[in-house]
């Protein structure tokens, strides 16, 4: 038996289809929208629909732009012939929040995972071997997540590219500032000891 009017049901069950969004917090959240202006409701409404009906994917690097190209590839000042290769476009936001790099992305839009059903044909990596073909390209940064998928797509990736005579170089992964060695995992610790440098 539902405590709620079919109205309110259906507002919690779609923001329950939202990431990270428990039942709980959908119906706050459920709550909390019903709770606003009209006018403020309306607003929430078209910014969703503006988004969908204004985003779409850059036809060089593949992360969300309102223009094609996107800003990074069509910037002069970016380096041309560095392409850093991420799983996502929150990861490119995470990488420009750096403010370090300043080449050229590709988003791969995930990554392989066969246990999920995702080969290498599911995800971008034939636009990018066509990018490599077209473009002249020193280098490629793998900065793909450190689990197993991101491993076997950085695997994949440099089997690939290392033939076309262009460097591939993998991000390091290790033990993050202000962390204690004794509550790292065995993995972390591993990539540390491998992208040690010199001091």
């Amino acid at each position: 038996m539902s405590y709620y009017s079919p109205s309110i049901e259906k507002l919690i069950e779609s923001f329950e289809k939202l990431p990270s969004v428990g039942h709980k917090t959908a119906i706050r959240l459920a709550f909390h929208m019903l709770n606003m202006s009209e006018d403020e409701v309306k607003e929430f409404v078209n910014s969703i629909i503006k988004a969908k009906e204004n985003l779409k994917y850059c036809s060089k690097c593949f992360n969300i732009t309102e223009s094609d190209p996107c800003e990074i590839c069509s910037n002069p000042k970016r380096i041309q012939n560095l392409i850093c290769v991420v799983e996502d476009v929150k990861d490119v936001i995470a990488m420009e929040k750096m403010h370090e790099y300043k080449g050229l992305y590709h988003v791969l839009h995930g990554a392989i995972s066969p246990m999920n059903g995702i080969g290498p044909e599911d995800i971008k990596i034939k636009e990018l071997l066509q990018r490599l073909q077209t473009e002249k390209v020193d280098e490629i940064i793998v900065a793909t997540n450190p689990t197993i998928e991101g491993e076997a797509t950085a695997m994949y990736l440099s089997k690939l590219i290392k033939p076309l005579g262009i460097k591939v170089t993998r991000i390091a992964h290790g033990i993050p500032v202000g962390g204690d060695l004794e509550y790292t995992d065995e993995i972390t610790l591993m990539k540390a000891f491998e992208g040690r440098r010199e001091l």
